[in-house]
């Protein structure tokens, strides 16, 4: 299962593969942004996905492997164990939900400037 949910996450359009953290976990970025981080190195692995609030918190209860993001804002994010568990759709659906959301945000501006109204 992790590695078909590697190649998928990995051909979503635009997405970058990073280590910026070491050889663990695996972010994907789009558009410079985190969607996704893939812990392999554990018993288990952990998937972490950006997720609308209200789902996230309807997910964690009806789901005893999606727990609140771990080491991430927890409103916004949950971290799925890879326990067999949940079905292969509905950690595909999360994935695309995840990518979905980091692609609608806008950019943050960057430079000296940023948060100045001109």
């Amino acid at each position: 299962m992790v590695e078909n949910l590697q190649a998928y996450i990995s051909g979503l359009p635009g997405t970058a593969e990073t280590f910026p953290f070491g050889p663990q976990p695996c972010v994907y970025k789009v558009g410079g942004k985190i969607f996704a981080l893939l812990s392999t190195d554990r018993e288990l692995p952990q998937l972490s996905l950006k997720c609308d609030p209200e789902e996230a918190q309807t997910l964690r209860g009806m789901h005893d492997a999606i727990l609140p993001g771990y080491h991430l804002n927890k409103e916004h994010w949950n971290t799925i164990i890879l326990d067999e568990s949940l079905p292969e759709a509905l950690i595909l659906q999360m994935t695309d939900e995840s990518y979905r959301l980091v692609l609608q945000k806008p950019p943050e501006r960057r430079g000296p400037h940023k948060g100045i109204n001109k």
